[in-house]
């Protein structure tokens, strides 16, 4: 499966948990471990947990599982590694913290969901 549609099942299904500031990263060109970061918060840690499980659901229902996970719903930050595309997913306020948009700049938007 392309890195690009991976990508977009990401954001599909961080929608339809209703994720909220849905942002996809073209990151070819700007760093070389990664083709696509898909970032987006969640307003609970319920909601943040709610929208990693309906990623892995999807993902492994097309066959693709994450290389690995990292963090947890209660440090506000929940990395998922799947190659070439990365899933950032935060509490609201741990992502304004970090500013992952600011510090990828030169990378692509390619969706952005508000």
């Amino acid at each position: 499966m392309e890195a690009s549609e991976l990508a977009r099942m990401v954001v599909e299904a961080a929608s339809d948990k209703q994720a909220e500031d849905i942002v996809m990263l073209d990151m070819r060109g700007v760093c070389d471990f990664a083709d696509y970061f898909v970032i987006c918060s969640g307003g609970s840690s319920r909601q943040t947990q709610a929208i990693a499980e309906e990623i892995d659901r999807v993902l492994s229902g097309a066959g693709v599982e994450p290389d690995r996970r990292e963090g947890d719903v209660d440090s506000g930050w929940l990395l998922l590694d799947y190659g070439d595309v990365i899933i950032h997913i935060f509490d609201t306020e741990i992502r304004a913290y970090y500013r992952l948009e600011k510090l990828w700049s030169k990378a692509t938007p390619v969706v952005s969901i508000q």
